[in-house]
């Protein structure tokens, strides 16, 4: 019996679980506002929305990882990387000088008030989804070395 409650509990969460990439608004670094819906609904492709943040050394791990990987990945799937900071108020000054320094060619967006990490459920970081028309279709939470071509595996059968 308890096993079965378990069983329901688990299901019943994932029942609730959000599938739709939220209609959010996010700001890239240079300060402009995003609309999620609008700017990532490209027919067919593949985002990578990698939720990250400066103090978290797996995820920045993660995102050197997938910016050395990316080019040669794109030969075979057709995707975009988007970093999403989950920085606060406090740790925010940080991003940019270290997105700099690492020379990243992703997207950066600011999740500065963790309204997408909040609509996502998400509770630590790195985490990563990959949306495809506006569907969440793959989910990855946290990250040791070797995630990123478990990832790039998954990009391929999408």
């Amino acid at each position: 019996m308890k096993n079965l409650s378990l069983l329901l509990l688990f299901v019943g969460f994932n029942l609730f679980a959000q599938n739709n990439l939220p209609d959010l608004n996010l700001t890239t670094l240079e300060g402009k506002s995003v609309s999620l819906k609008n700017e990532f609904n490209e027919k067919d492709k593949l985002y990578v929305f990698s939720f990250w943040a400066t103090w978290c050394a797996p995820c920045i791990n993660e995102l050197d990882e997938m910016n050395d990987l990316q080019e040669d990945w794109k030969k075979e799937a057709n995707f975009e990387v988007i970093a999403v900071s989950t920085d606060d108020s406090r740790t925010q000054k940080r991003v940019k000088p270290l997105v700099n320094g690492k020379e990243w060619t992703y997207k950066i967006l600011l999740d500065t008030n963790q309204d997408l990490k909040r609509a996502l459920s998400i509770v630590n970081i790195p985490y990563t989804i990959v949306v495809k028309n506006n569907q969440i279709v793959h989910i990855q939470n946290g990250y040791v070395p070797g995630s990123e071509v478990e990832l790039f595996e998954k990009l391929k059968t999408l």
